[in-house]
């Protein structure tokens, strides 16, 4: 089996002209997204969706119009679940004789095995993810219980997967084979903790997916604020809902400690700018100020012992013609 990752852009903008609704249906919609993809009454067409999906999971990122998207019975070809978390917006699902509404923030399970209609309301911001059914089953899910059923929009496990998901955008996570595995079987763990899994099943999932993802938001929070020299397991544990302790805890697990990553990401960021041409009439001392060091003697020693030049070296070697 092919595990390498598949992505697929989904733009009703790249068809124009009297028959542009029906170019998008027949090429996206039935081919594609296995559905009859309708317009809603004086809504134009509008739908922008990033996919990404490995064999066992699959993610589709974007905006929708207004629109009633209809998934027939001549258009089913698996049996996969998918949980469609709506970000911003509001709609309907219908399947099986069951109708629900889900506003921003909640999301819904479905299943691609059985005919139904989701219906926009409005503009809306929507994740789908789509699951492994036999993934779920070992985890104790029951996935015909949790169909159709809104699931509330502070679900902390939902929140998680929400955010986790994108991982499936770095090239970088999903470089090997071991990587991508261990990226679906998280994607699934939290996803088991959204819909219900048995005590033994939350429990390894907790254990193991939760755990993955809070580590992975955790990191994102600290690179996008490394300019600020106050980052500390305790404030970042705050904004998390966790304690200090338990977010040091996260990076042992690995290896490493939460102070040597912080570190590193510092001296990566300023590597990186005193490698670009970009920032040649930067200060060095500003630049460091940038990357989150208040004390220059500080960095320019960490900074030789991680790669054994000063940083006026790397800026020098930069310099260099190629």
């Amino acid at each position: 089996m092919n595990d390498e990752v598949q992505t697929l852009l989904v733009s009703s903008a790249q068809f124009s002209g009297q028959d542009r609704i029906e170019a998008f249906r027949e090429v996206f919609g039935k081919a594609i997204m296995r559905m009859e993809i309708d317009p809603l009454d004086g809504h134009p067409l509008d739908i922008e969706m990033k996919v990404r999906a490995l064999p066992q999971v699959g993610v589709a990122f974007g905006r929708l119009s207004p629109t009633r998207n209809t998934h027939t019975g001549g258009l089913i070809d698996n049996d996969a679940p998918v949980l469609i978390v709506v970000e911003s917006g509001s709609g309907t699902m219908q399947q099986e004789g069951r109708i629900e509404s889900v506003s921003s923030g909640q999301a819904m399970l479905a299943s691609n095995g059985l005919s139904g209609t989701f219906w926009g309301h409005m503009p809306s911001i929507v994740t789908s993810v789509r699951l492994d059914r036999k993934i779920l089953e070992t985890q104790a899910v029951s996935i015909d219980d949790a169909l159709i059923k809104p699931i509330p929009a502070g679900n902390p496990a939902l929140q998680l997967l929400n955010h986790y998901a994108r991982i499936l955008n770095s090239d970088v996570a999903l470089a090997t084979a071991e990587l991508r595995h261990a990226v679906t079987t998280h994607i699934h763990d939290l996803a088991a903790l959204v819909l219900g899994a048995t005590r033994d099943g939350a429990a390894l999932a907790e254990r193991r997916g939760m755990r993955a993802a809070r580590l992975h938001a955790i990191k994102e929070d600290i690179i996008a604020n490394l300019s600020g020299q106050n980052i500390t397991a305790e404030k970042i544990g705050a904004r998390h809902g966790i304690s200090a302790g338990y977010v040091r805890k996260l990076f042992e697990a690995e290896g490493m400690t939460f102070t040597d990553f912080v570190l590193g990401q510092r001296l990566a960021r300023a590597h990186r700018m005193l490698s670009d041409p970009r920032f040649t009439a930067r200060k060095i001392s500003a630049i460091a100020f940038e990357s989150g060091f208040g004390d220059l003697s500080y960095f320019n020693n960490a900074f030789r012992r991680r790669y054994g030049m000063t940083p006026s070296d790397v800026r020098a070697t930069a310099k260099q013609p190629g």
